[in-house]
């Protein structure tokens, strides 16, 4: 398998107000496989995204493998996270599940 990310979030916790990130779990792209992952806060994304390092979502199918989602940017202005850089002020990982 190629590698889609430097890093891959399959799942999100947003704050009460489903504003802003919390945490994510967050796996390292093998390029032959995805890590387990690791919880990680929204500072952590935010300031890889800053960097350069590359992040996409992951969803598993219905045979329990790994595929990519979409690419996740930070928008400058704003500093929000998202998938969908639209007029939404929070942060929005599309159609996650949430933990």
């Amino acid at each position: 398998m190629a590698k889609w990310a430097d890093y891959l979030i399959s799942a999100v916790r947003y704050n009460v107000q489903h504003t802003h990130i919390v945490t994510v779990r967050r796996h390292l792209d093998n390029g032959d496989s995805v890590a387990n992952p690791n919880i990680v806060n929204r500072n952590i994304v935010a300031n890889d995204l800053k960097t350069g390092k590359s992040y996409k979502t992951i969803y598993k199918n219905n045979e329990g493998k790994w595929k990519p989602g979409e690419d996740v940017r930070l928008i400058g202005n704003t500093g929000f996270i998202t998938t969908d850089p639209n007029s939404i002020s929070r942060d929005n990982l599309g159609n996650l599940p949430e933990f």
